[in-house]
């Protein structure tokens, strides 16, 4: 069995610049992320996140770390690149994980306002993480 390294994008936005705004926000992309991956925690290479300069509340890794088995995955923080009329109060995600199945299906979660980062993405993963949740339940 030959492992590869993939890697999985997502975003959401939050509504304003504080701590519960921003940890309902990447509670909410995490819960989507889990629901909808076939991901083994420990087999997480690394997750950076990068928030847009407006936020500066609370670190999104720090919300990760608090949930069960995301103490021993490691996290940054980084503050993204502005740039002039690009999306506010933004919060994205890189994963990069193992995988046994090179092949294996990755959903991009990108939710609220971040919807509009990933047009293309955005009815394929949805059905794609519906059928996911679906199949999981049966």
């Amino acid at each position: 069995m030959e492992w590869k390294v993939r890697a999985i994008r997502g975003a959401t936005t939050v509504s304003e610049n504080s701590v519960a705004a921003i940890r309902e926000a990447v509670n909410e992309l995490l819960d989507e992320l889990e629901a909808c991956n076939p991901l083994d925690l420990s087999e997480i290479v690394s997750v950076t996140f990068s928030v847009t300069g407006d936020l500066d509340a609370v670190f999104p890794a720090a919300i990760a770390r608090e949930r069960p088995h995301w103490n021993n995955v490691p996290l940054l923080d980084v503050q993204q690149m502005h740039v002039k009329g690009a999306l506010e109060r933004c919060i994205r995600f890189l994963i990069h994980f193992n995988t046994p199945d090179p092949h294996v299906k990755i959903y991009h979660p990108y939710l609220r306002q971040a919807k509009s980062l990933r047009p293309d993405w955005s009815l394929s993963q949805a059905t794609f993480c519906l059928k996911s949740v679906v199949e999981s339940v049966r």
